[in-house]
């Protein structure tokens, strides 16, 4: 007689398992794919109950603070943030949750301080090609062109390929009245993506500057 296969007894001791009213173990939640899936409200879920479980659990902390962002729940990141540095003030993944939190609300100082810090402990951390730009970005606000440069500069040589922020660094160039340099940034913009028109717009400024 030919033996059953190992996924059939399996399938057939669930179902009587489940006939007979018995608790099949189930996997945990998994928090870190709802999130690299996009589920973000259902990873919030998840982490809130972890951390109910772990106050401490760093790692609940981390995925909450990126779902939370994600979300557009900025206030509720830097909330939740804060109490994780209170645990742990040196964990890299929360200093980038806080500061992008206090970024995304306007608090310039709060994020830039934070972004540094981030630059010091994980200078080829994950997340330093954004952090550079958003410094870059809050050297814009503050009208500080010349270090928006440099930290736009920085964020492109980890990450070439990003359009708008080749853009966003013709622009600071272009305050700076650097219009032969913002000009080759904008060229560079519209090779990556000709339709954008933040770099057309940006480029047909600067050749009137240069009389071109």
């Amino acid at each position: 007689m030919r033996r059953r296969g190992s996924g059939t007894l399996l399938m057939a001791a669930l179902l009587t398992a489940a006939a007979a009213g018995v608790a099949v173990a189930q996997e945990p939640p998994d928090a870190l794919q709802y999130y690299r899936d996009g589920n973000y409200q259902r990873a919030v879920q998840v982490t809130l109950d972890e951390i109910q479980a772990m106050p401490r659990n760093m790692d609940a902390y981390s995925v909450l603070g990126w779902s939370l962002l994600a979300l557009g729940r900025n206030q509720d990141a830097l909330d939740y943030g804060t109490r994780a540095q209170s645990i742990s003030p040196f964990d890299p993944r929360i200093i980038h949750i806080v500061g992008t939190a206090h970024y995304n609300l306007g608090n310039n100082l709060d994020a830039l301080r934070l972004f540094e810090q981030y630059v010091q402990i994980r200078p080829n951390g994950l997340q330093i090609a954004p952090v550079y730009y958003m410094m870059g970005e809050i050297f814009i606000r503050f009208g500080e062109y010349h270090h928006a440069d440099i930290a736009i500069t920085t964020a492109l040589y980890h990450r070439a390929t990003n359009a708008t922020w080749w853009s966003r660094l013709a622009f600071a160039r272009e305050q700076a009245a650097d219009y032969r340099h913002a000009l080759a940034a904008y060229d560079r913009a519209l090779e990556l993506n000709p339709g954008l028109q933040a770099a057309v717009q940006g480029r047909t400024r600067v050749q009137q500057q240069l009389g071109n």
